[in-house]
């Protein structure tokens, strides 16, 4: 295996410390505890073991990866398949058609990637054929246990007879393992320093009443036009405050579990293409998603422990960058004791005007890689049927029916008018804002 190829369709120069002791180890070790930080590249870290034990003379299904979300499932999907080995791979998650599924893995996929409910369903069914199977990784176990997996994660290891390379990797180091993970005995590698990212800001802001909404308000508008992720504990409190900030002019999108998986993806693309630079959620973004470049968190409500927390701050200073990660207080609220290095911030005296939208506006094309549409198909069409410059089209996402495109806003009306009629590979294809 070229490692150096790979890694250069990645845009990486060089393996961190800890994603080459986890490939070195998994030469001389069957079971690997991998603890590691969020957003410190345990993704590669794990991958790269995989690839170097799977067998290109072997056919069917030969190594899983099992996530507690889809978003995740769908990043490690991306990754790999960036990686461009030559094996092929499917996703398997809640909240679409099970029947879409079924057609991939009809093709018996060399990597299955998926959520331990989804997985196991396809199991019963005989969907995935596990005979083969020798690899396994367990990707956010805590988080996985957090979410009550645990019946179905026992139901798919058992159905895996022939497994000889088992890695975990979990964030937390306080780890319960119970008996049917079979991780007895297992090699770890603890990357956990307990210390917060060199170049993350701690800081704290002490409203001057219960209701927050307007230094939240406030502190947006200060940070205007950065990419900020603002938590809450609540999908209610989510919405409510997305709601909020939308009616005073600040564009932002929520997120949720309670979502149908489309709002999600367009939420998500939203976020990541620069349509919108404030992201409203709950802690289902914590972890799991592989957004760059993220400047701001804003800590709404109070976090419930001190993992959740770090979970939070881990969406930004991610691998060398820095970042900003802020308590908003009310005023009956106390700094954790976790945060107690963190530092006082007061709001200037003359508030900031609300940003101007964002440059991107997010289209939504009907039809995706099912269809035979690809990055380029979207990116030629729109420059000559739509007659975009290149530096006029954003970042494109094509999902299996559909694709998400960024374009300028300032271009994207007369757009929609010039390609109203036209087609994609002599496909009719609608055209029109992702809502």
């Amino acid at each position: 295996m070229e490692w150096k190829e790979i890694l250069a369709r990645l845009h990486i120069d060089a393996l961190n410390d800890m994603q080459q002791a986890a490939l070195v180890a998994s030469r001389e070790h069957p079971k690997i505890i991998l603890l590691s930080a969020t957003g410190s590249g345990k993704t590669i870290g794990f991958l790269l073991p995989l690839l170097e034990k799977m067998n290109p003379a072997q056919k069917g299904t030969q190594s899983l990866v099992m996530v507690p979300t889809r978003e995740l499932a769908l990043q490690i999907e991306r990754v790999f398949r960036k990686m461009t080995t030559g094996y092929s791979v499917t996703c398997c998650y809640g909240g679409h058609k099970r029947e879409i599924e079924e057609n991939n893995l009809l093709e018996k996929p060399s990597l299955i990637i998926g959520t331990p409910g989804r997985l196991a369903d396809h199991i019963r069914r005989g969907n995935i054929i596990t005979s083969g199977i020798r690899q396994l990784v367990l990707d956010e176990f805590d988080k996985m246990m957090e979410f009550g997996f645990d019946e179905e994660i026992s139901y798919i290891l058992q159905s895996l007879p022939v497994v000889s390379f088992r890695l975990l990797v979990s964030a937390t180091e306080a780890l319960s393992l119970p008996e049917f993970v079979a991780m007895s005995g297992a090699h770890t590698l603890n990357f956990l320093s307990g210390e917060a990212a060199a170049g993350l800001q701690l800081l704290y802001l002490k409203a001057s009443s219960a209701d927050k909404l307007d230094p939240l308000f406030q502190l947006l508008c200060l940070w205007g036009g950065r990419s900020s992720i603002v938590f809450c504990n609540f999908r209610e409190t989510v919405e409510k405050t997305s709601e909020w900030l939308r009616d005073r002019g600040l564009t932002n999108v929520f997120y949720h579990g309670a979502m149908e998986q489309d709002q999600r993806d367009t939420a998500l693309a939203k976020f990541m293409n620069g349509t919108a630079d404030v992201l409203v959620t709950t802690d289902l973004a914590a972890r799991g998603l592989d957004i760059k470049h993220i400047r701001y968190i804003i800590h709404f409500q109070l976090p419930a422990d001190e993992a959740a927390f770090t979970h939070r701050n881990g969406r930004t200073a991610r691998m060398e960058e820095s970042g900003t990660a802020l308590l908003l207080l009310g005023e009956d609220e106390y700094l954790p004791a976790y945060a107690a290095d963190a530092t006082a911030f007061t709001l200037p005296a003359t508030p900031s005007p609300v940003p101007d939208k964002p440059k991107w506006v997010t289209l939504l094309v009907s039809a995706g890689k099912k269809d035979k549409i690809n990055k380029i198909d979207i990116v030629g069409f729109l420059t000559n049927k739509g007659q975009l410059k290149k530096d006029e089209v954003g970042l494109i996402e094509v999902k299996d029916f559909h694709a998400f495109v960024a374009v300028r806003r300032s271009k994207a009306s007369a757009l929609l008018s010039s390609i109203k009629n036209e087609k994609i590979k002599g496909r009719k294809v609608k055209i029109d804002y992702a809502k």
